[in-house]
């Protein structure tokens, strides 16, 4: 698209004219709102046409997502988008690949596929869904419920640790991970808009609520009376403020503290300078101190954890087939079948 023409959509373009099959209340339509809403920025600012847009799910209340947007899409099998996105990707490079999955979803039977899609980094942005639990199938335990919860699959209660979803991504090697609330409007929005402008896998966890069988499962930390004190809100090169008054902030811990990476301080008893978030820190010891932050002891940070530029999986295999034939010729396939032992089979 040239620069004598413009990109220009408004956020009615993106809603399809299916009726939304969710529960009232469900967290799952602010998502959808503020996707709808940002697209038009993200395709100005991608100079991606609206034709180059594709959703791609797997099973799950989330899943539904692509029915909802005017785009292409597909709703795939469950856990399975990301080995769809990437099949998709490689054969059509410029198109703008979103998948949308679910706790259940993309970390239980996909937990492998996202895991892969992650480490390599090819060019997609993954929205997970976060409401710990299974919602599509009636309340059952998720990967991310906490331990001792008691649901219509654990009627004693979990008896498994909860699996951090940051920290996974971040293990995985993934070159963008954040986190944001389906509640935090703005926050969701700019998180969006960062992960459409970052080139590689940009992960994205939402905490939102499922208001039938896990209502209220983010309250501790998204309460109007308590967010203040219990969200950690991330800004590339600012210092690790929160509170109300925004009077504590991280520091490093002791040596001699084994339990944490980052310690709790009143920002009027600091003498020496903040520590600053560093998005793009080198230090993975960082990155992982954050994500494995949360209350009581600590604050549960959002925004960007990490952001660093790789090269993308899609490039370096496009790079591998240039220098082939580079080497080699632009290949025969007819010749290379032929080639070698033959057998004819009567």
């Amino acid at each position: 698209m040239s620069a004598e023409q413009p990109l220009v959509y408004k956020r009615d373009d993106f809603r399809s004219d299916q009726v939304i099959r969710w529960c009232p209340g469900c967290g799952d339509y602010a998502i959808l709102a503020q996707v709808q809403r940002m697209m038009p920025a993200i395709c100005e600012q991608t100079q991606t046409p609206k034709e180059n847009v594709v959703f791609i799910s797997g099973i799950g209340c989330s899943s539904r997502f692509p029915y909802y947007m005017d785009t292409y899409g597909f709703h795939t099998i469950h856990g399975r988008a990301p080995a769809v996105a990437l099949g998709l990707k490689l054969a059509r490079p410029e198109l703008q690949v979103w998948i949308v999955t679910g706790d259940g979803d993309g970390l239980s039977i996909g937990g492998n596929h996202l895991v892969h899609a992650l480490r390599r980094n090819f060019d997609a942005k993954i929205l997970l869904f976060n409401n710990r639990i299974y919602g599509l199938t009636k309340g059952q335990y998720s990967p991310t419920s906490e331990f001792g919860k008691k649901t219509r699959s654990s009627p004693y209660g979990v008896t498994a640790q909860p699996l951090n979803a940051m920290a996974l991504a971040l293990a995985s090697r993934a070159s963008f991970v954040a986190r944001t609330i389906d509640t935090e409007t703005r926050h969701l929005q700019e998180m969006i808009l960062r992960a459409a402008n970052h080139r590689g896998s940009a992960f994205v966890e939402i905490l939102q609520n499922c208001n039938i069988f896990n209502d209220g499962a983010f309250d501790d930390v998204k309460g109007r009376d308590v967010k203040a004190e219990r969200l950690l809100h991330l800004r590339d090169g600012a210092p690790l403020l929160f509170g109300s008054d925004e009077d504590k902030l991280l520091v490093p811990a002791a040596v001699s503290d084994p339990n944490c990476y980052l310690a709790v301080a009143d920002a009027a008893s600091i003498t020496q300078p903040a520590l600053v978030h560093d998005e793009a820190s080198a230090n993975e010891a960082y990155a992982y101190g954050l994500a494995n932050m949360e209350p009581p002891t600590h604050p549960l940070p959002i925004g960007v954890i990490r952001a660093v530029e790789q090269p993308t999986y899609e490039d370096l295999v496009e790079q591998q087939i240039e220098d082939a034939r580079t080497r080699h010729g632009p290949g025969d396939l007819a010749s290379l079948l032929d080639a070698g032992e033959c057998w004819t089979v009567d």
